[in-house]
């Protein structure tokens, strides 16, 4: 199906029955990204799934003019008050999670409970800390100028704390090959949401301030040091609540579809609180 919004018309699923859940997906992620894991959420939930502009089947009207982070938010909103007229529940992984932040302080009254996953969101950081990771940031997209997706990759790995080579994944889950698709999709990621995430200016009073429930995730397996995980420990910080531990790392919901998935059905059920430092029972 497809949503025609400001600027470019979105491409989105809809599967399952009960309470609506949008899931934003991280990177290059398209509506398909997370499909293990919504298998295992369409009897509780309706799950609307969708492929950002400029990714995938969704398109824009002047690809030259790039995007922000609010068009971003206000395509989730446009998306949500299509499909329902009721606050909805969403899983924002990586940049869905800092869609799902711009979005709980544009239009709070949407979002009922908002799970937000290691957000990419330097915004969230000390000023101190904000610069070094923006670098970061700017450096891999001359990375991939440089050296295309192979040179990338390995270095987008490393700023994200993910283990390619060590990480331990689920039994038969779904393949996701670097097809020529997703390697578009990647550069689109890269050299115009990259910039987005820069670019981004966040309310971050506003974010603590936000009548929608926020749950700050961070994935069990990401590496201690970098900033996404950073980014949401100091959400916790900010709105007063413990971060959640999840299976996997950064991409443990397509990892871990299946343990991602009872533990995302347990936080969004009110289950146990549970803390970063893997005391969730």
């Amino acid at each position: 199906m497809f949503l025609t919004v400001d600027g470019a018309k979105l491409y989105y699923e809809v599967r399952g029955r009960g309470p609506v859940l949008l899931i934003a997906q991280s990177g290059e992620g398209d509506a398909g990204r997370s499909a293990d894991l919504v298998d295992r959420l369409v009897d509780r939930y309706t799950v609307v799934t969708y492929d950002r502009r400029g990714l995938s089947r969704s398109e824009i009207a002047d690809p030259g003019r790039g995007v922000r982070m609010g068009q971003h938010a206000d395509d989730a909103h446009r998306l949500l008050a299509e499909l329902t007229d009721r606050p909805a529940l969403m899983l924002g992984c990586s940049m869905g999670a800092s869609i799902g932040l711009h979005l709980a302080v544009r239009h709070p009254e949407q979002l009922a409970t908002l799970v937000a996953h290691e957000p990419v969101s330097p915004a969230l950081l000390p000023a101190g800390r904000r610069p070094h990771h923006v670098r970061e940031l700017r450096a891999l997209q001359q990375v991939y100028r440089g050296g295309g997706l192979k040179a990338a990759l390995p270095e987008m790995a490393r700023v994200l704390g993910i283990d390619p080579v060590h990480q331990e994944t689920e039994p038969d889950i779904t393949p996701m090959p670097l097809t020529p698709q997703r390697a578009t999709n990647f550069a689109f990621f890269i050299e115009q949401d990259f910039t987005a995430v820069v670019q981004a200016e966040l309310d971050v009073e506003a974010v603590a301030r936000s009548t929608v429930r926020i749950v700050p995730a961070v994935g069990r397996g990401t590496a201690p040091e970098v900033f996404d995980r950073h980014c949401a420990l100091e959400l916790a910080r900010l709105r007063g609540t413990p971060a959640r531990e999840f299976p996997g790392g950064h991409n443990g919901n397509t990892t871990h579809p299946r343990a991602y998935a009872a533990r995302l059905m347990e936080v969004l059920e009110g289950g146990p609180e549970g803390g970063p430092d893997g005391d969730d029972g």
